[in-house]
């Protein structure tokens, strides 16, 4: 079918004004090319989109229903060569879990103070690459390794493990675990974006495993008491419950933050991103 964006252009203009005469002042074309190009359209969707009278055009019920679905296509095809030639102009930075930590709301207002003309958006997807792979951010925090072969990525800071344990377990009274301690328990692990899996342990000293999606999830969870969960400090600074707390693992490895993006696709602002998250990083 050879419906192409000029057909659909050329519907709208009819429709928000009224006639032929103002649809083709409006498109800058002749009105006998207006008449033309409606009637392919037409043609190829094999049915009446308009009734024309000498003095108005109003949709049929067949283009009713066409005439919401050519907006969306129109904007969506507006918005993709916007974003292709003013991309930079907007930076959004995935995450699965937790962000930047402590350092999210001071990231983005000195973001905004620095880089007014970069609009940020902070984009949450539950996926390994926290929607860099999906097409959903252009950079992406990540606490495990990226895949070499297709992203480039810089160590921006390192976090603290800590096991996130029930209000009311007996644990949430000491100062810090250790991981053998953890071992005996019963361990909720994300396996799609955690940081924690069982080869964290030794063979013959390793936790019982259950699996969980979803940080909401894993935190109701974790608040029965019938589970615990071992998480980067970033998760303790963006997901405050009073049913949940967190304590350090003094035997613990820390967690590398990374900002990672397309090794082919970076995006102009990712040099800015990572020197600034960095610092605080570093700050902190």
């Amino acid at each position: 079918m050879a419906v192409e964006l000029r057909h659909l252009r050329c519907l709208v203009a009819i429709a928000d004004a009224g006639t032929f005469t103002d649809a083709a002042i409006a498109l800058g074309v002749s009105q006998a090319a207006v008449s033309r190009t409606l009637a392919g359209l037409e043609t190829e969707l094999g049915v009446r989109l308009l009734h024309r009278t000498a003095r108005q055009v109003t949709p049929t019920a067949a283009g009713s229903r066409v005439l919401p679905r050519a907006r969306r296509l129109l904007a969506d095809a507006d918005q993709l060569v916007a974003d292709a030639a003013g991309g930079t102009g907007r930076l959004r930075i995935g995450h699965a879990w937790s962000a930047m930590g402590r350092h999210t709301l001071d990231f983005q207002r000195r973001w905004a103070a620095a880089h007014p003309a970069v609009e940020l958006h902070l984009v949450r997807t539950n996926s390994p690459t926290a929607g860099l792979a999906e097409g959903a951010c252009d950079l992406a925090v990540l606490r495990t390794e990226p895949d070499a072969r297709r992203f480039d990525s810089a160590l921006v800071g390192l976090e603290r493990r800590l096991c996130a344990v029930a209000a009311d377990d007996p644990w949430a009274r000491r100062r810090s675990l250790t991981m053998a301690e953890i071992a005996g328990r019963t361990l909720l692990v994300d396996r799609r974006t955690g940081t924690t899996t069982p080869e964290m342990w030794p063979v013959g000293a390793r936790p019982v495993v259950e699996h969980t999606n979803d940080v909401d999830d894993w935190l109701t969870a974790i608040a029965t008491g019938r589970c615990v969960g071992v998480t980067a400090e970033g998760t303790a600074a963006q997901y405050r419950r009073p049913e949940v707390v967190y304590r350090p693992i003094r035997d613990a490895e820390p967690i590398a933050v990374r900002l990672a993006w397309w090794r082919t696709d970076p995006h102009p602002a990712a040099p800015a991103a990572v020197a600034l998250l960095t610092g605080l990083y570093g700050r902190g």
